[in-house]
């Protein structure tokens, strides 16, 4: 796979959660092929993240990891103090992680639905709020959350994990409003299926019934990102922007 070149983000640095494979590792190395610095996140797969900072350094880039759990305070304060420690600087942040899961809420227990929404959504107001005064400090940049289409559309057996997602719509917005007058812009990408690799190696999601006859790729949800964090799009603020192949037209 080539990424496309470009120096777009060149002197930025940004730090993208998740990052240890599939859409977090495209991301983080399109935004390095960008010319920004990258701070690649990993809860716990370190051999994960050595191989995204692998694969951009390959690809010319500057890149670091750090490995944290999104739901401790201080562990996210140590996440963000690492990436400016190393490069200087914060301008983005991609809160690319989540937790998912399946069970019928006569199934769903307290303690599964916390994980998810602990993970999902308090990550990412954690992430967020400390990353924001660095990014300040820079003179403004961009944030990127994470919605999903079962967040609009509701999903069977995943109350939790719609309710979180939805719930990262609205802090989207609202922490819209908070920043934006320091040049902050703050949107949501929310994707349908992508076509990822599992844990056996093999493609995920590879046939769909979207308008488009096909599955999205990661490199899509990757391009859409690096767009938002990109200098062209700065005055859209406190969106959601559908990635789906039409499956879904709000």
């Amino acid at each position: 796979m080539s990424l496309r070149k470009g120096d777009e983000l060149q002197g930025k640095v940004a730090l993208v959660t998740g990052a240890g494979k599939n859409i977090g590792r495209m991301i983080a190395r399109s935004l390095a092929a960008g010319g920004a610095s990258v701070m690649v996140h990993a809860h716990t797969s370190e051999e994960a993240a050595k191989e995204t900072v692998s694969l951009i350094e390959g690809d010319g880039g500057a890149a670091a990891y750090h490995l944290a759990d999104v739901t401790r305070p201080d562990e996210v304060e140590a996440l963000v103090a690492a990436t400016v420690a190393r490069f200087g600087r914060l301008d983005f942040l991609v809160n690319n992680h989540a937790l998912r899961g399946h069970a019928p809420i006569t199934e769903l227990t307290y303690e599964d639905w916390r994980r998810v929404v602990s993970v999902t959504l308090d990550g990412t107001f954690l992430c967020c709020r400390a990353a924001v005064p660095h990014i300040i400090e820079a003179g403004g940049g961009a944030i990127v959350t994470f919605g999903g289409q079962g967040a609009l559309q509701g999903q069977r057996g995943g109350t939790h994990a719609s309710a979180a997602k939805w719930g990262v719509v609205g802090l989207t917005k609202a922490l819209a409003l908070d920043v934006a007058k320091f040049g902050i812009s703050v949107n949501c990408v929310s994707p349908a299926l992508i076509a990822t690799i599992g844990a056996d190696g093999q493609v995920r999601h590879q046939n769909a019934t979207t308008p488009m006859g096909r599955v999205g790729r990661m490199e899509e949800v990757a391009a859409l990102v690096r767009m938002l964090c990109g200098p062209d799009l700065r005055y859209m603020t406190g969106q959601t922007l559908h990635i789906n192949g039409g499956g879904f037209m709000p």
